[in-house]
């Protein structure tokens, strides 16, 4: 039998093979180094019994100690020489002894504790910690269970997530205009007042009695039902001081889960907000939406109006400057003409005569231009600077120098000039931007207001649509854009040296 496998009884015996030292139980007195029981030993029989299988034989692995480390002496064992030359500083040797003692005696306490327990000992101690880990384990699962409660009875409200979510706002209560939802929410709020004064907005238990009185009881429940409802309005009229029209649906969950709460509350005196009235203020909450979302659309309206008008305006005034100036050019040549006929200068008549009709055909055109509310320039530009490669702007202007409305657009609001492509004169200019628009309409870059003519194209996407559309209107047409402002800004950032 292998020394490690065999009871080994404490008494002597022969010695071990090499490779294994006798292990004594540590509520034995420590032996000296390599002792080993001679033949014929026995224990003190005052010694502890050893624990439960104990291993009296286990394998002599060697232990260096670290280098400059003292190794402690203990009662039964001395230090080795080479340790002696690392010993501490000679006032600090006792001190330091005196610890490695005290932790070495804790280590063998502890030690004696844990090895001194009965097996049934030891797996009650491992039961009672497997039931602990149950116990911690069976919380961690309610308490998971109660927070994905708690968050399902949170309503999120946080404007970035809600505005990510916000697609093209749809009406409730589609309505004319702005007065008539003003009108409607008007009608709507009288109802809610009307509600109220019925005591039709709140149910409560008449059933109860305060120090048996039926009329304290019904009291008691009125006051409490006032101020239940006292609460749901609150929190109503807040939704409504704070609508948006992308926060419609969370506003509506939340007013909602404020009833329930409610009902929750004064379950014990059926106190509940009645559903008559929660849809009353659920409408208010659509309403409100829909009169935002319309007074937004107008005031878009206005604004697009405003400045179509405006730019009317501007080709108005050059028509009539253009227009202007043709007259007195006309006038001039007229006298001159005169003159030379009156001077039977025939030649020189000629030439003026010629002249004259250039102006006369000039004039024609201009006051065509004018009467003609649908002729003008379609413009194609881009920014490669400020949208990129792949955005094209389609528009259309009535001015007589179409270049002029381009110059405006790149001033002030953008970092960059626009790059011209194509500008194209049509008699049905409107037309022809409307069928472009449309040629288009999957790639507006901004879905919701049909006024910002930005696409998601490139140059030569339009040029294919407009061989199609234009015909023999499309006289001259650039793919690359130049982008010289930008195209100088990024090699000037390029050749910058790194900021650090």
């Amino acid at each position: 039998m292998h020394p490690h496998d065999r009871p080994t009884p404490p008494t002597g015996g022969p010695p071990a093979p090499a490779g294994w030292r006798y292990n004594p139980p540590p509520t034995w007195p420590p032996p000296p180094p390599g002792w080993i029981p001679p033949t014929g030993w026995h224990p003190d029989p005052s010694w502890p019994p050893p624990p439960q299988n104990w291993r009296f034989w286990i394998p002599d692995v060697p232990t260096t100690p670290p280098p400059q480390m003292p190794v402690p002496a203990t009662p039964h064992m001395a230090p080795p020489p080479h340790a002696q030359a690392a010993k501490a500083p000679v006032f600090g040797k006792k001190q330091r002894i005196e610890d490695l003692e005290a932790e070495n005696s804790r280590l063998r306490q502890e030690l004696a504790r844990l090895g001194g327990l009965e097996a049934w000992q030891i797996t009650s101690e491992i039961e009672r910690l497997r039931g602990e880990a149950t116990a911690l384990r069976q919380q961690l699962v309610e308490e998971s269970a109660q927070l994905a409660q708690a968050r399902r009875t949170i309503v999120e409200t946080e404007d970035v997530a809600l505005l990510q979510e916000a697609g093209l706002y749809e009406y409730r209560h589609p309505l004319a205009d702005a007065v008539a939802y003003k009108a409607e929410l008007a009608r709507l709020k009288d109802s809610v007042k009307a509600m109220v004064r019925a005591d039709r907005a709140v149910d409560g238990d008449t059933s109860w009695t305060v120090n048996g009185s039926a009329t304290e009881g019904r009291k008691m429940v009125r006051e409490q039902s006032r101020l239940m409802l006292r609460a749901f309005n609150a929190e109503a009229d807040n939704l409504v001081r704070t609508m948006r029209p992308y926060k419609l649906e969370s506003s509506i969950t939340r007013l909602e889960k404020s009833a329930q709460t409610i009902e929750r509350l004064g379950r014990t005196m059926r106190i509940r907000i009645t559903q008559e009235y929660r849809t009353l203020r659920v409408r208010e909450l659509a309403l409100t939406a829909d009169h935002l979302a319309k007074v937004e659309e107008e005031k878009e309206r206005v604004r697009a109006e405003r400045e179509r008008r405006r730019e009317e305006e501007k080709a108005q005034r050059e028509f009539e400057k253009e227009k202007a100036r043709l007259l007195k050019e006309r006038s001039h040549v007229v006298s001159v003409l005169d003159r030379l006929r009156a001077k039977g200068d025939e030649g020189g008549a000629a030439d003026l005569e010629a002249k004259l009709a250039d102006v006369e055909s000039a004039i024609t055109s201009v006051e065509s231009r004018e009467a003609n509310v649908r002729a003008g320039y379609v413009y194609v530009i881009s920014n490669v600077g400020a949208f990129g490669e792949r955005v094209v702007k389609i528009g259309l202007t009535r001015r007589l120098e179409p270049m002029d409305r381009v110059r405006e657009l790149g001033d002030a609001s953008v970092p960059f000039r626009f790059d011209v492509h194509a500008l194209i004169f049509s008699e049905d200019a409107v037309g022809l931007e409307n069928r472009l628009h449309q040629e288009f309409a999957a790639k507006r870059v901004n879905r919701v207001n049909q006024r910002r003519e930005f696409f998601y194209a490139t140059p030569a996407d339009v040029r294919e649509a407009l061989e199609r559309l234009a015909g023999n209107h499309l006289l001259e047409y650039t793919e690359t854009p130049e982008a010289l402002e930008w195209r100088a800004s990024e090699s000037q950032r390029s050749a910058a040296p790194a900021v650090t």
